[in-house]
């Protein structure tokens, strides 16, 4: 006769809070009304608020263990309800902007990226020869090492015999002011 196995195998028991999580667990409780006060100004909408107290509170008991103890919980807490609007804020943004592409260009998902190096096919203009001439040396060979020469930072900075902060510093500002010279009005135009 097949005998049904009267014991269930144990259900696996999620471990058991220590003292010091436990005692955060409180205290949340207790700044639930802070934190939802806090949400509110920061979220449009009550319910954004709620989800944006329910993901802090969720992320503060799973990182409990970097709390340290002592120190302002308070503080803590809104900091990451901080935190975790930022993120879902930028999410929100990106997610818009895709979608604004796609509206305006249907068949965005099939297209090639639009980005490439301007130098990338169709060789430098004479208006980009022309501003690179014009920057300071040291910051024309780091740029002309790296986004010309596709050199890693690396070697740029063993061919030029730098630091490697400074390629990336001088790479930087070189673009930046490279950028400034390729965007500046022409002498003489008119603007519309």
């Amino acid at each position: 006769m097949n005998r049904i196995p009267t014991s269930t195998p144990p259900a696996r028991l999620a471990p058991r809070p220590s003292a010091a999580a436990a005692a955060i667990r409180a205290s949340l409780v207790e700044l639930l009304p802070d934190l939802q006060r806090r949400a509110a100004r920061l979220a449009l909408t009550p319910a954004a608020a709620d989800d944006l107290v329910q993901d802090t509170v969720e992320r503060a008991l799973r990182f409990a263990d970097q709390y340290d103890p002592g120190s302002n919980l308070r503080g803590w807490a809104y900091q990451i309800l901080f935190s975790v609007f930022v993120t879902g804020y930028r999410r929100r943004r990106r997610e818009r902007r895709g979608l604004e592409l796609l509206t305006t260009t249907p068949s965005a998902w099939t297209q090639r990226s639009a980005f490439a190096p301007p130098d990338a096919q169709l060789g430098l203009t004479p208006s980009t020869t022309l501003a690179l001439g014009s920057l300071p040396g040291p910051f024309r060979d780091v740029v002309s090492l790296v986004d010309l020469g596709q050199h890693s930072y690396r070697e740029a900075a063993e061919l030029l015999e730098v630091p490697l902060g400074t390629v990336m510093s001088r790479l930087h500002r070189g673009r930046k002011m490279l950028a400034e010279l390729l965007t500046a009005p022409l002498p003489g135009a008119v603007a519309a």
